[in-house]
Parts: C-alpha cells; structure tokens; sequence
C-alpha cells in the first residue's frame, strides 16, 4: 500500500483532536472528511479505518512506540508508523517520521500480547472491573469488543421490507444480506456511505446494531397502544416502535436533551411515523402527569456503554472507574420513578448497551426488592454477549405490573 501525505496529515489532525482535546472520535471524523472534497470513497475509508484503529489500540500502541498522554504531533506520527509497521505497510522517508525499527516494534508487540491489558488495550482499572464481573467470559467478550462493528440497516415496515430493501439497495450497489433471528435487519457486506442513498432519503431504512433492534420488541406492543420511551435520545428505538404498532396509538418519546428529541422529529417525518409525540423533561410534572396511565414503559437506560467499545473504541479512554456507580445510582433512580408511568396490567422493559451485571440483573434484582418494584414481577430477561452474536452488548429485562 502507497501512503498518500495528504490522507496519512488528516489521520494525525483527527487524533490530536481525540486524543488531546478529547473531541468525541466520530464527530470528528465527520469533520476531519471534510477536508478536501476531492477525496474519494477510498480515501475517506483509509482516513476512517486508520483513526478509529489507533483509538482501538492507543495503550497497546502506545506502549510499543514509548510515548504517553499528551501526544506532540511526533508522537502521534510514531503511533503512525506502529500501525503501519504492524500492518506491513512500507513507511515512506518524510521528515515528520523518524526511522522505524521495525524488528523493535514486531519484538514488542510480541512480548506485550501475552498480557491481557495492553493486547486488548484497555485501562487497568477497566480490565479488574470486567475480570471481577464476568471471570474467564470477560476475555471472550475484549476479543469481540475488539473487532470492528458490522454496518446493520433495520428496514422501517412503515416502507417497506427487509427483502425489498436488499433489492432497492442492491440497484444502488449496496450489497447486503438478511440476518437470521432478526426480523427487521439488513447487514451491509461492505462498509459504505448509506447515508448518501436514495433509499436513507426516502426513509426505507435507519443505521442500528442488530442487538439494539431487539430492544423494542421485546417490549411487546401492538397497534392503539399508549407506550412511553423514557429516554429516547435521538429516537432509535422510539422509531422502530411507531413502526411496530403500524403508526396506530400513540408513543411518547422524552429525554432531558431537547436536542436530541428535535433530531428525534426530523427522523420521524423522512421514517414517516405519525405517531410520536416529544416531550422534554424540564421538570418532574413531565413523568408525574403519566403515572399510572401508560400500556408499556422503556427505559432505555443512561450506562456504561461498555457493550459498544466495537464501534465507538474512544469509550474506553473516556470512562472514568467513578463513573460506573454514578450509572448505577442513576438507573436505580429512574426505575423508582418512570415504572410509576405502567398502568396495572401494563408491561415495562428496562434496557442498557453493558455488559456489567451490577447494571443488569443485579439491578433488575434491585429494584424488585424496593417498595415500588413489588408491584411488579420479572416475565423474562435476556444477555446479548458480543462474543456469541458479534454484535453489540446489550440486556433487557421486561416486567409486568400486577393488575
């Protein structure tokens, strides 16, 4: 492979950004592409693929090429050229690299790979964590986390279905396939822009991890329903379950971020769901006035997020070990007061992207002991492992409220 400067300058100008001014990695990139419109598809892939790895690997990396937090510019040159090393891509004789000693790099990489830390390049605080949580799973699971994110599309039935959009896609030379055990996915075989398509303008399909898409079924709904998503943020999930109950009845989509529900409604009207509703919580009256009155409550709660490292590897320097029961006190809390929204007879699914029990069953366990959670009983609860589906990390639990 030939190293273009121009593409090998925007991969170093996107991880100064990441690293040193810790800018989230794919804003950035989303910045970093667009500076200079003459770059093709394969370009914006290079640039892309390059950034996210070195995120992916920075300990590993760093470690091989003996620098440390904050990185000068030689020293996000240096994490360069151990990538390219480690890739068996020649490095070119510019003045911004200085020599490679390649056995060097190759000796090191081997030796560091025999430890679990640097060869999954994670914090140390992290990896206890994950040994205590999940013992010998927990190596399992870093592999997969590890590995980079398939593209899944879910076809919006509002439109269309899965096989007609392969067909529509497959026009546009986008080639896919269906994925087993999940209804509504599409799975790209090669990474494209599907942002650019006819068919993401016309609303035949959103981006969401295969694993994500299980979230709203398993909440049960069908068409006339009241269902409320407690924090919808953009609307992923509120939008594939207008799509399940046919835009009939009514979802109340709410988030503190009033951002975030405004991108929630332009996604609403190109998906063509009729049927939500935004509210921002301003203030407790915005849950208070649904007590009691909702058919299915989600609480797609705020986590870790340590299920979706595949896709957004910057997470694992962006965690703080705090962090983990500052989440936890928090899903604690909005369990107390959004599963007050389920009417009798009503179901609730409670739902985060970790892969940590103390934010999964432990806290499902949690609440049924608590006085408001002994008005409900656990149905069934699930642990989507990245290891065993390669996708995302996910748990759900759905409970019913006793009528």
């Amino acid at each position: 492979m030939k190293l273009h400067r121009n593409l090998v300058f925007a991969a170093v100008d996107a991880l100064n950004l990441i690293f040193n001014e810790e800018k989230q990695a794919d804003k950035v990139l989303k910045q970093v592409l667009k500076f200079d419109k003459r770059w093709g598809a394969r370009d914006r892939g290079f640039i892309a693929e390059t950034v996210y790895d070195i995120v992916r690997w920075k300990r590993l990396y760093s470690e091989i090429a003996e620098v440390k937090a904050p990185y000068s510019r030689p020293n996000l040159f240096r994490l360069f050229a151990v990538w390219a090393t480690l890739r068996g891509i020649t490095i070119p004789d510019w003045k911004q690299i200085e020599p490679v000693p390649t056995r060097r790099i190759k000796g090191k990489f081997d030796e560091l790979s025999k430890i679990r830390k640097f060869r999954e390049s994670i914090p140390d605080w992290m990896d206890s964590v994950g040994e205590e949580a999940l013992g010998k799973q927990w190596d399992k699971e870093l592999a997969a986390l590890n590995q980079q994110a398939p593209v899944v599309l879910r076809a919006n039935s509002l439109k269309t279905t899965p096989k007609e959009l392969r067909n529509i896609l497959a026009d546009q030379d986008i080639d896919t396939k269906l994925v087993d055990a999940y209804p509504d996915a599409v799975q790209l075989l090669e990474r494209k822009n599907v942002f650019t398509s006819q068919a993401f303008k016309n609303g035949f399909f959103e981006v969401q991890d295969a694993s994500s898409q299980r979230v709203a079924r398993y909440l049960d709904v069908t068409p006339g329903m009241r269902v409320v998503d407690t924090c919808a943020g953009a609307g992923g999930k509120t939008l594939h379950l207008a799509a399940l109950m046919e835009n009939k009845g009514q979802v109340i989509a709410m988030d503190i971020y009033e951002g975030k529900l405004k991108e929630l409604k332009r996604r609403a009207k190109r998906a063509g769901a009729h049927n939500i509703e935004t509210r921002v919580i301003d203030s407790t009256k915005v849950f208070k006035k649904l007590y009691g009155k909702a058919d299915r409550v989600l609480i797609d709660a705020p986590c870790t997020g340590l299920g979706t490292i595949k896709r957004s590897p910057d997470l694992k320097w962006k965690l703080q070990p705090d962090f983990v029961q500052k989440v936890v006190d928090r899903q604690a809390s909005l369990l107390a007061s959004y599963s007050k929204m389920v009417k009798p007879g009503g179901k609730m699914v409670y739902a985060t992207c970790s892969i940590l029990p103390k934010e999964n069953q432990e806290q499902i366990k949690a609440f049924l002991a608590t006085e408001e959670g002994t008005n409900f009983t656990l149905v069934k609860d699930e642990k989507i492992s990245p290891a065993k589906t390669g996708y995302d990390g996910f748990y759900m639990a759905l409970l019913s409220r006793k009528a």
